[in-house]
């Protein structure tokens, strides 16, 4: 993770045309991979661009929360970041192509996240079609961690056809392939039921079935950020607090108010975010205790009108955190230091954050 320095001079400096890549097919596919699997991360080659070379390069959200264009990414030489509006300096041979690739990427640069879900919305808004863009979905191997937080969803799934939970289910294939071809006698009237309560043929089930792993796949995808992101929270919480036992902060009065307001907003944005996703659990049970077309039309309006704030609160914390961690791996660092940490990295951007979870808030009352 970069630390938001914006490098385009550096950048342009040095390396011509060609953005660097990583080398060798294992480390291409783990550089996809976290691509696609982060919040805060979207390929350009999502997009349909002009500009030779550029659909090698990603857009980042760097810690202040503004989007950079990051041409290349190396354990030894860093982040290597370009503002938008330096494009054209850096690929100078197509000044005009990176012109009308500009106002795409201008476009998109503007969401509040990258994570595959966001970005889905975000791009089809611009007419650009993502059904078959391999970069915005989650890898398999992503997916494959997500598997314990699908199970909390198809569970009563597994449950209301087969009246039990003892089957083995991975994900939701292993659900499509198992009611295409539904072993009891039960099984099947059970599906008939749900076809009758949901308003469509027995047929169109295993595509009722996508759409509700879709659904499901992405709150469980968010919901793995939130439990990584909240403990962390929590422990820069009690580590900025002992910056209070400074004698130099406890004599700015100023500075102890900023303090009391980060770690007000922090805490308020994380219970709010959670109560979020209490609130989606809550609706999910509520639809397998009354199956109908209208309940399911429901929850998944509603999980869906929540991708773009959800996504926005939890790449904003996650970038913060993920700084931190990286600037203080074994905690520590002088109170000075840790004060001037918080002021430069940790208080620009917050406000956004905060009114991007007040305004779902709103929304949701």
């Amino acid at each position: 993770m970069s630390d938001g320095a914006d490098t385009s001079e550096a950048v342009a400096e040095g390396a011509g045309d060609k953005p660097a890549r990583p080398q060798g097919g294992g480390r291409r596919r783990q550089w996809e991979d976290e691509a696609r699997d982060a919040l805060h991360i979207m390929p350009l080659s999502a997009i349909p661009l002009e500009t030779p070379g550029l659909q090698h390069a990603r857009l980042i959200k760097n810690v202040r929360l503004q989007t950079v264009v990051e041409m290349f990414h190396d354990v030894q030489t860093g982040s290597g970041q370009v503002s938008p509006r330096h494009l054209t300096a850096y690929f100078e041979s197509y000044k005009e192509e990176v012109e009308r690739d500009l106002v795409k990427i201008e476009k998109i640069a503007a969401a509040s996240s990258f994570d595959v879900y966001t970005s889905r919305i975000e791009l089809r808004r611009m007419n650009i079609d993502v059904n078959s863009v391999e970069s915005l979905t989650l890898s398999d191997r992503k997916k494959e961690e997500l598997t314990n937080y699908m199970r909390v969803f198809t569970r009563p799934l597994v449950e209301y056809v087969y009246g039990s939970e003892d089957m083995q289910v991975q994900d939701v294939k292993d659900i499509i392939g198992m009611f295409s071809n539904p072993n009891r006698d039960e099984a099947l009237r059970n599906l008939r039921m749900m076809a009758d309560r949901l308003d469509i043929e027995l047929g169109e089930i295993p595509q009722f079935l996508e759409e509700y792993g879709d659904i499901f796949l992405s709150l469980a995808y968010f919901k793995k950020c939130l439990d990584d992101i909240v403990p962390e929270i929590q422990r820069f919480l009690s580590w900025m607090a002992e910056i209070r036992s400074s004698t130099e902060v406890k004599r700015d009065a100023r500075q102890m108010r900023m303090l009391d307001e980060i770690s007000r907003d922090l805490t308020d944005i994380s219970t709010s975010i959670t109560g979020r996703f209490e609130s989606f659990d809550n609706r999910s049970k509520d639809f397998w205790r009354d199956i109908n077309a209208e309940t399911f039309h429901s929850i998944r309006e509603l999980i869906a009108s929540h991708h773009v704030t959800i996504g926005g609160v939890l790449c904003g914390l996650a970038v913060k955190m993920d700084l931190w961690k990286a600037r203080f791996a074994r905690g520590g660092g002088g109170p000075n230091r840790r004060m001037e940490f918080v002021k430069s990295e940790i208080l620009p951007g917050l406000s956004h954050i905060k009114s991007l979870e007040q305004s779902a808030r709103s929304a949701s009352a």
